[in-house]
C-alpha cells in the first residue's frame, strides 16, 4: 500500500483492508479536496464511482471522506468480483464546499485521477451527474458513465434495476423453489430511477407491488406509469407490511436491529448501498429466518454498464451480464446454506475467493 499527498488529521492507517494505494489531492485555485482509494487491482484496473459530499455533519470532514473512500473501495472490489468483471475496486470522494461542483473543480479532479495512469477508472456516484462526468473526462481519459453523445452508455439505473430484479428471482428460486414472482407481494421503498423501473419489472412478472417514497413527485410519476401499484403513506408503513420480498432502494443504513426484529418479509433484496446499519444485523435477520440478499451482490448493474463503456462493448452485452445476477445469487445462497453462514458472509467469501484466484494466477 502506498499513499500520496497529505493524509487527514485522523490516523491514516485506520480502516485499511489491504488497500494498494490512496491519493489525497488538493488544488487551491479551484478549491478541490479529494481522496481516491484503490483497494485492489488483482482482477484489473480499479473501478468505482466518485461522490461529491460535504461531510459537514461530522467533526472532521476530511477524515470522514478518507474513511468513506477506504470503505467504499473495498466494497467495490467485492461487487466487481461477484459481477464477474475484470476490475478491482476503487472509489473517489470530493469534499463539497458548495451545492454543485464547478467545471474548474471537476477538471482539476480529472487531473488528479489521471495521475494514476489508469489504475483507477471513475464513474458516477452521489452528487456526481452524467454531465459532471463529461467534464471530468476532458482531463481524464479513465472516466466512464458519460452521456451517449460523449461515448457513454446512458442511464445506469436501467441495468441496476435489471440486476436487482434478477436477484429477486434468484432469492425466489432458493426460498420457494421457483423464480416466478407471480402473486408474490413485493414492497419497494424508493421509486426513483432504480426503484421505479424495478416496480415495472415486478408488475410485468405478475407480482402484487406496494410502494413508498418520501418524494411525492416520484410517487406521482409511478402512479401515472403503473396505476396497478398500491401506494402506502410512508416508508414505515411499508416496513411494517407483511411481504414476500422487501426491496430497499433509498438511503443506506435502514436495516437497524430494531427494524430487523420487526420486519415481516421473507426476503430482503434491493439496490440501496450499505443497507445494514451494523454488520451484526445480518445475523439477526438470519436468526429470524429472513433471507437477506447483500446489496453489493445484486446492485451491480451500474458498474457492469460502466465496465462495458470502458471496454467499448455494447449495452446489450452489459444487459446480459446484469441478468447473470440470478446465477450469482443462487451460487452465494447455496454456499451460505452449506456453510451455515449468513448470505453476507458467503458473498464476501465468494468474492474474496475470486480475487485470491486472480492474484495467485498473476504470480
Amino acid at each position: 500500500m502506498t499513499t500520496d499527498g497529505k493524509a487527514p488529521s485522523a490516523n491514516p492507517w485506520t480502516g485499511f483492508q489491504g488497500h494498494e494505494r490512496v491519493v489525497v489531492s488538493e488544488d487551491q485555485s479551484t478549491g478541490l479536496r479529494a481522496v481516491v482509494a484503490v483497494h485492489s487491482t488483482a482482477l484489473g484496473p480499479a473501478l468505482g464511482g466518485t461522490r461529491f459530499l460535504s461531510y459537514q455533519h461530522t467533526s472532521d470532514p476530511g477524515a470522514a471522506a478518507y474513511a468513506d473512500a477506504l470503505r467504499l473501495s473495498q466494497a467495490m472490489s467485492l461487487k466487481n468480483a461477484l459481477a464477474g468483471l475484470p476490475h478491482g475496486g476503487g472509489k473517489g470522494v470530493i469534499l463539497a464546499s458548495s451545492p454543485q461542483p464547478t467545471e474548474a473543480l471537476l477538471e482539476a479532479y480529472g487531473r488528479a485521477v489521471a495521475v494514476l495512469q489508469g489504475q483507477y477508472v471513475t464513474a458516477g456516484d452521489v452528487g456526481v451527474s452524467v454531465a459532471d462526468l463529461d467534464v471530468i473526462a476532458r482531463t481524464c481519459p479513465w472516466t466512464t458513465g458519460r452521456s451517449p453523445d460523449k461515448g457513454g452508455l446512458g442511464d445506469t439505473g436501467i441495468l441496476t434495476a435489471i440486476g436487482v430484479w434478477q436477484g429477486m428471482r434468484g432469492c425466489a428460486e432458493f426460498t420457494w423453489g421457483s423464480p416466478d414472482l407471480t402473486g408474490r407481494r413485493i414492497g419497494i421503498l424508493g421509486v426513483g430511477k432504480v426503484g421505479g423501473r424495478l416496480a415495472e419489472h415486478c408488475v410485468q412478472d405478475g407480482a402484487e407491488v406496494i410502494v413508498a417514497d418520501v418524494n411525492a413527485a416520484a410517487i406521482d410519476r409511478l402512479r401515472d406509469a403503473l396505476p396497478e401499484v398500491t401506494v402506502v403513506p410512508s416508508p414505515q408503513a411499508l416496513l411494517e407490511a407483511e411481504l414476500d420480498i422487501c426491496s430497499l432502494n433509498a438511503t443506506g443504513g435502514m436495516l437497524t436491529a430494531e427494524v430487523a426484529s420487526q420486519l415481516r418479509a421473507a426476503v430482503i433484496c434491493g439496490a440501496a448501498n450499505n443497507q445494514l446499519a451494523e454488520p451484526e444485523v445480518a445475523q439477526l435477520l438470519a436468526e429470524r429466518g429472513v433471507l437477506y440478499a447483500p446489496d453489493f451482490m445484486v446492485n451491480c448493474g451500474g458498474v457492469i454498464q460502466a465496465a462495458a463503456e470502458y471496454a467499448k462493448t455494447d449495452f446489450a452485452s452489459a444487459e446480459q451480464q446484469a441478468r447473470r445476477v440470478f446465477e450469482t445469487t443462487l451460487t452465494v445462497l447455496e454456499r451460505a446454506s452449506r456453510a451455515g453462514a449468513t448470505p453476507s458472509a458467503a458473498a464476501q467469501a465468494e468474492a474474496e475467493d475470486r480475487i485470491d484466484t486472480a492474484r495467485r494466477a498473476g504470480g
